[in-house]
């Protein structure tokens, strides 16, 4: 069998972002939040002799991120883009009534008129 080369798909406007693809972005944002929260946990270590303050704000950092990521994590999907309109005003008609008639143009010179030449 023949591995199928994966293709590149184009996204539409309005539609939503894959299920798949939500997964992967939560999952992704969950890791790099855990990975700032272990760097912030290690420098509280490092810096608990050396500097306690900046150690007593990484560790204040390294205890919240926890709740922040699950909660970022856990969020809903996207909310799906509004999409344009596709309805189309029907066209205007002129509203002559039956039997009326449209009074059609006369021909002349500006400022003539009927009621002149009688």
């Amino acid at each position: 069998m023949r591995k199928q080369r994966e293709e590149e798909v184009f996204r539409i406007t309005g539609a939503r972002q894959s299920l798949a693809d939500d997964v992967r972005g939560r999952q992704r944002r969950y890791v790099i939040s855990m990975l700032i929260r272990t760097l912030s946990v290690l420098l509280t270590v490092v810096l608990w002799n050396v500097q306690r303050p900046l150690a007593i704000g990484t560790l204040v950092i390294g205890a919240l991120l926890p709740y922040v990521a699950v909660v970022i994590a856990n969020a809903g999907r996207e909310n799906a883009p509004s999409l344009p309109s596709s309805f189309i005003d029907p066209p205007v008609r002129p509203a002559i009534g039956p039997g009326e008639s449209v009074p059609e143009p006369r021909h002349g010179r500006p400022g003539d008129s009927t009621a002149d030449r009688g």
